[in-house]
């Protein structure tokens, strides 16, 4: 039986909840997420936790914020001239933006405060420091 270990392609269906029950993340009623195991293309805690599966196997587990999105940061915030945004975004405290860094990256960043001047972000990513539930099923190992 394949066990899910580094270099191997691997299709899992998950539901991630936060503590309060919401569900923040699911495959339900989609495809299941298809990743190469080392690839960095998921957190580090759901990887671990994905190693040493078998085909089929199902598994909950929590990851503390530090294996997950790691813990908020106060000071990743920032401040913009109103003016610097398209004049057909209609923007409003909550919105979730992208901006661009100075090599290209898109990096999300949520509205958190307006007036007519300018506006404030918060580039903390929206699930830091928040603790998360996962319930997985392997359903493939290649």
């Amino acid at each position: 039986m394949e066990k899910v270990e580094k270099g191997l392609y691997v299709s899992v269906d998950y539901k991630g909840t936060l503590q309060n029950g919401e569900v923040f993340d699911t495959s339900n009623g989609c495809q299941p997420i298809e990743v190469q195991m080392g690839g960095g293309q998921l957190i580090a805690g759901f990887e671990r936790e994905l190693m040493g599966m078998s085909l089929n196997e199902k598994k909950m587990f929590t990851l503390n914020p530090e294996d997950a999105y790691g813990q908020r940061d106060e000071s990743l915030s920032r401040e913009f001239a109103r003016a610097d945004l398209p004049q057909e975004m209609e923007p409003r405290v909550g919105m979730l933006i992208a901006l661009q860094t100075p090599e290209g990256r898109q990096m999300p960043a949520q509205i958190t405060h307006l007036d007519d001047e300018k506006l404030s972000v918060d580039l903390n990513h929206p699930l830091a420091g928040e603790a998360l539930n996962f319930d997985v099923t392997v359903v493939s190992v290649e």
